[in-house]
């Protein structure tokens, strides 16, 4: 005997579709063009709480918004530029991306600390984390930036 009940098949909505709107506004303020790309690639980073690599966005836009990995790192690189992003290099070389904090105690182009999982490889902001160190350098030495990272387990894989 067959049974005529069909099983509801249930897809979830990638949560970055949630942020478009807040992406949308935050392009906006820019004064710069509005793109469908742009839109998709803030919304994902928008979407997450750690660093992506370009590979990490490309792959979760992949099945909504299919984007060609030229156009996503240009996009990454845009935010960057604008101030709404910022990137990380990884030890593996592979720069990671994350969302400027605009609550955050620091300006979002000042720099800050980050902290590293060893367990799963993401990267957090540590916008509390105060960047400023007191070292003398020798004569004629003037720094650029300073890089702080913390490494251990994060909350996740604690």
């Amino acid at each position: 005997m067959k049974s005529s009940a069909k099983i509801a098949v249930t897809r979830q909505a990638p949560a970055y579709l949630d942020r478009i709107p807040e992406a949308e506004a935050a392009i906006r303020r820019t004064a710069d063009r509005l793109t469908q790309p742009r839109v998709a690639v803030l919304a994902c980073l928008m979407s997450l709480d750690h660093a992506a690599s370009h590979f990490d966005v490309a792959q979760a836009l992949a099945k909504h918004h299919p984007i060609d990995r030229v156009t996503v790192y240009r996009v990454l690189e845009w935010l960057v530029e604008v101030e709404i992003a910022h990137r990380i290099a990884g030890d593996d070389r592979v720069w990671r991306f994350m969302i400027n904090d605009p609550t955050a105690s620091i300006a979002p182009h000042h720099q800050h600390a980050h902290f590293t999982c060893n367990t799963c490889g993401q990267t957090f902001c540590l916008d509390d984390v105060p960047n400023k160190l007191n070292f003398r350098l020798p004569f004629g030495f003037k720094p650029s930036a300073v890089d702080l990272k913390f490494r251990g387990r994060c909350l996740h894989c604690a």
